[in-house]
């Protein structure tokens, strides 16, 4: 059914002439004239009856006015749902209890006013994928895994840098250390079951196992974090690492340790990305809060050589 056309009979019914109509509209009366016409073709009824006063409605008219209503009435609503500045601010954090959500979290606390749609997404071409077609306004990368450029219409920034910690259950040999260098780390098994082939994460964890020599494995199912908690807490020879800002809750009889990495410390980089040409308002304010809480770059830290630097 053709809108124009039902906004055209909506606007003759309230004015009570074609002539009116055509004046609010800022159509000619011809143009009135053929819409309504067509649109009582279309629905196979009089919709007005024409009279010295102007025209009024036929009782097939009087029926269909509260549906026509309703109907421009949806097709607004359907219009600002995916109007700019209208609809959510949708943004990508990869899993929900990683920095990304945390940052996130900070920002619609200091933004309440501002609707969010939080995703969550694995892989980085879904995602860069996703800011190119508009299903997403921004996601948090690790920007990209070496020879995998970001194409030229994604823009990046650094907004945080979180320190590894090494995790270990209360048998485990490093378990009773306050802080941790990675060359005592060397010769002890860190499982890392979550680590994806492919992933920018991936390439981190190959980069830092290739400049000191560690030994992460990612062998075996990936049964999620309480899966992997349960199997440190009871390993004397596994441990694995986490991010410090990753928001864990275990029970008080694992006994676990996290314990700080130093001399370098490892820092997993967070980088928000976004299409430049995305004119959503909110992604600005986004930006310009993340700017306003990053820390700079720590001294004593390991980022891989392909990160893009602040």
């Amino acid at each position: 059914m053709d809108l124009e056309a039902v906004r055209t009979f909506a606007a003759v019914a309230e004015a009570g002439q074609f002539q009116k109509a055509a004046a609010d509209l800022s159509i000619t009366q011809q143009a009135v004239s053929k819409r309504v016409a067509a649109l009582e073709r279309a629905l196979g009824v009089r919709l007005f009856t024409r009279t010295p006063r102007g025209a009024e409605l036929t009782i097939d008219g009087q029926a269909f006015l509260p549906h026509a209503r309703d109907l421009l009435r949806a097709a607004e609503r359907a219009v600002a749902s995916v109007r700019v500045g209208r609809r959510p601010l949708r943004v990508d954090v990869i899993n929900s209890r990683g920095a990304a959500s945390g940052l996130m979290r900070g920002f619609h606390q200091a933004h309440p006013e501002i609707d969010l749609d939080v995703l969550m997404l694995l892989d980085i071409e879904t995602a860069v994928a996703s800011l190119r077609s508009g299903a997403i306004d921004a996601t948090f990368r690790a920007v990209a895994a070496p020879g995998r450029p970001l194409p030229e219409d994604i823009e990046s920034v650094r907004v945080l840098d979180e320190p590894l910690q090494l995790l270990t259950g209360p048998a485990h040999a490093l378990a009773g250390a306050r802080s941790l260098t990675l060359a005592r780390l060397v010769g002890h098994r860190i499982w890392m079951p979550g680590i994806v082939p492919g992933s920018e994460w991936a390439a981190y964890y190959d980069d830092l196992v290739a400049a000191f020599g560690l030994t992460i494995e990612a062998t075996g199912p990936n049964f999620g974090s309480d899966a992997l908690l349960d199997t440190v807490a009871d390993s004397p020879a596994l441990a694995t690492f986490m991010s410090e800002h990753t928001r864990l809750v275990w029970p008080a009889g694992h006994g676990l340790r996290r314990i700080p990495v130093t001399g370098p410390t490892p820092v997993y980089p967070h980088s928000l990305l976004w299409h430049r040409d995305n004119p959503h308002p909110a992604l600005a304010v986004l930006r310009a809060h993340l700017a306003a809480t990053a820390a700079g770059d720590a001294p004593g830290t390991w980022t891989p050589d392909w990160v893009i630097p602040r």
